[in-house]
């Protein structure tokens, strides 16, 4: 190990520049010290940062999104999906939104989660003030899917079968789609799900990974 010229100067020798105080007092070791003090006290918000990031793309947390406040319609012939569960919060506009009128940049939703899904003849379209942006996937041989697929939604029908269903959990408690909603709030969750002719009123989908063969994007007179 290299020593430092400290431990090397021999007994009642004097520092080479006494003007600048004693090595261990000397300015540039304490800009050191604070550095190394700083980069100790960096550590444990990165590791935070990257555990947040993990927890995310393994579904553990929801992802927190400013909604445009915009709702978009979504259809498919059928849904098929492992792992369902369902719970209610509150989605947030970015501030001073133009779309947040009298609702204080909040809307009420339901979240739907599916582990894994695949969906059949999907739509999706957004009304741009008399223009539908209007998105199709899935109406060929192959079809869409996803993992860690949610969705918040204000309106949803269908016909729909559960197997394996929980109605009434604590949504901090589900555990069969990977993801959990406020303590003390009502939820339902199932082993799989089976929707015929699905219809969403949206406001934020996320999903680990989405696959979208056959996609067609145009815009339409009218919406899906």
């Amino acid at each position: 190990m290299a020593s430092s010229p400290d431990a090397t100067a021999s007994p009642g020798s004097t520092p080479e520049h006494p003007e600048s105080g004693s090595a261990t007092g000397s300015p540039a070791r304490h800009g050191q010290v604070r550095l190394r003090r700083a980069a100790v006290m960096a550590v444990p918000a990165t590791v935070l940062a990257a555990g947040l990031a993990i927890m995310t793309a393994q579904g553990a947390l929801g992802v927190q999104l400013s909604i445009s406040g915009m709702p978009f319609t979504v259809t498919a012939d059928s849904l098929d999906g492992t792992g369902f569960e369902q719970f209610g919060k509150l989605d947030y506009m970015a501030d001073e939104s133009p779309n947040a009128g009298d609702t204080g940049g909040q809307v009420l939703v339901v979240t739907s989660v599916v582990k894994s899904a695949t969906l059949t003849k999907l739509c999706q379209s957004v009304d741009l003030g008399g223009t539908n942006l209007y998105i199709t996937a899935g109406d060929g041989k192959e079809k869409v899917t996803a993992t860690d697929l949610t969705t918040d939604s204000t309106a949803m029908s269908g016909n729909a079968e559960f197997h394996g269903i929980e109605i009434g959990n604590d949504a901090s408690t589900l555990d069969k789609g990977g993801v959990q909603g406020a303590k003390g709030v009502f939820s339902q969750q199932a082993d799989t799900v089976h929707i015929d002719n699905l219809r969403q009123t949206n406001y934020a989908t996320t999903a680990g990974v989405f696959k979208l063969p056959n996609l067609h994007l145009s815009f339409h007179d009218t919406g899906c």
